[in-house]
């Protein structure tokens, strides 16, 4: 680690210890080196290899969810296989112990709860479960994909034969209510807004950094690609979030 971005740290860590509520805001970037694909990356992101309205759309999955389920299926095995690393698992510390009061992220993997978290909003929802539109029985994603694979057929609902929906916000799809709202509260009470590993183009979710930084809350950007609220920032961190975060709680720690 080259020693600017040592000092940076050490910045980050002293910001993170005169604050009285700092809120953590998450991207894909936090979970790629758990074998989880981002979706904008130029060359490897999930976008460059499909259209997402002709497969992540609420459209696709009402008139089409054999295309639907032919993208969810594989992304949901990579999830459910992929292990918390050690960005999730330090922030995660950084949760438990007070240092961080929330963790807002627009994952839907549950890794970062996986790795202990407690406050988690979740603001595209989550592929580990799954809910019946129709009749609304839950299941866990993992029941769903029991009834796909016992006959070839689309998961149907055993109470009312509806088709199951992961629950993930799909495209032509408005966030979950209760996360937005409890998103947007956070942001008004945060004095600092920590971005790891987001890119921050992913409208709405993106606006609620936005929001706060434009309130007057500290802001430091933890990613490799630039965003445009860079020119906001305090401090920017290009540095992998595997490295920085273990370090960030070291030091605020010491």
């Amino acid at each position: 680690m080259e020693i600017n971005f040592f000092s940076q740290i050490k910045l980050s860590a002293s910001l993170l210890k005169n604050s009285k509520y700092a809120v953590a805001f998450t991207g894909a970037g936090i979970s790629t080196a758990s074998g989880i694909p981002d979706f904008r990356s130029p060359i490897n992101g999930l976008w460059e290899k499909v259209d997402p309205f002709e497969v992540a759309s609420l459209t696709a999955f009402n008139d089409h969810p054999e295309k639907f389920f032919n993208w969810f299926k594989p992304l949901f095995l990579q999830a459910r296989s992929a292990k918390p690393n050690p960005a999730h698992i330090y922030l995660s510390r950084m949760e438990n112990e007070g240092i961080i009061k929330s963790i807002i992220t627009q994952n839907i993997d549950s890794l970062q709860q996986e790795s202990g978290a407690q406050r988690v909003i979740e603001l595209h929802g989550s592929a580990r479960t799954a809910t019946c539109p129709k009749c609304k029985s839950t299941y866990d994603t993992d029941r769903l994909f029991e009834l796909y694979n016992s006959d070839g057929n689309l998961p149907t609902c055993p109470q009312c034969g509806h088709i199951i929906k992961p629950d993930i916000v799909l495209f032509e799809e408005m966030l979950p209510e209760n996360a937005w709202q409890s998103a947007h509260l956070e942001a008004r009470r945060a004095d600092l807004i920590l971005v790891i590993g987001s890119s921050l183009e992913v409208y709405p979710a993106n606006t609620i950094p936005d929001i706060a930084v434009r309130g007057g809350v500290k802001l430091i950007i933890n990613t490799l690609s630039k965003t445009p609220m860079d020119h906001l920032a305090d401090i920017l961190l290009p540095i992998d979030v595997t490295q920085s975060i273990p370090e960030l709680y070291k030091m605020v720690n010491c």
